[in-house]
């Protein structure tokens, strides 16, 4: 079984910022695959399904995202998987809008959810597919940008990255990350 988290902050106030591009990953995943992710457990929203003959669940935190470790934590307890076993999804400041980045590991590089799992997991080894979301501009603050929404122009972008990523996702399922590296990074 693999667990695939796709990072965001719950309510409908944040839908379609930035910070959410995890969630948006997670939809597209679950629009594809037919997988209804609506179910409260774990502090998620969860949804059950089968991805390239493998069981899996899809997650999104609800823990908003700075405590999102909370909930990856249970769910790798409940379901007794490893870390590899999990997929994590999020939105990343230093790729350019709409870009993958695919990882076995790696520091949190900034990123409050991603600390958030690292502290609650005890390691930085669990794969990661991160989505660009573009440079913050120089004089706005962080916050106020990975809150803030897409332009139109780059709407489209995301719309594909998101199906890129899912299409990751089933190649690390098919396959594994290296091969998912090699295609999309």
């Amino acid at each position: 079984m693999k667990i695939i988290v796709g990072l965001g902050n719950p309510t409908r106030e944040y839908e379609g910022t930035r910070h959410n591009v995890g969630f948006s990953v997670i939809y597209a995943i679950s629009d594809k695959y037919n997988i209804k992710v609506d179910t409260k457990k774990h502090k998620a929203l969860i949804g059950k399904g089968i991805i390239e003959g493998e069981k899996v669940i899809l997650a999104m935190p609800q823990t908003y995202m700075n405590l999102s470790g909370e909930s990856v934590r249970e769910l790798i307890d409940y379901y007794k998987c490893d870390n590899e076993d999990v997929i994590v999804i999020y939105d990343d400041i230093s790729l350019d809008v709409g870009k993958l980045r695919i990882r076995a590991k790696g520091s949190a590089g900034g990123h409050n959810g991603i600390k958030s799992i690292i502290s609650h997991l005890g390691t930085q080894e669990f794969p990661r597919i991160k989505v660009g979301v573009g440079e913050k501009p120089a004089r706005m603050d962080l916050a106020d940008y990975v809150l803030g929404r897409f332009s139109k122009e780059e709407q489209p972008l995301i719309r594909e990255s998101a199906d890129k990523a899912s299409d990751a996702v089933a190649l690390m399922l098919r396959e594994d990350i290296s091969a998912a590296m090699n295609k999309f990074n």
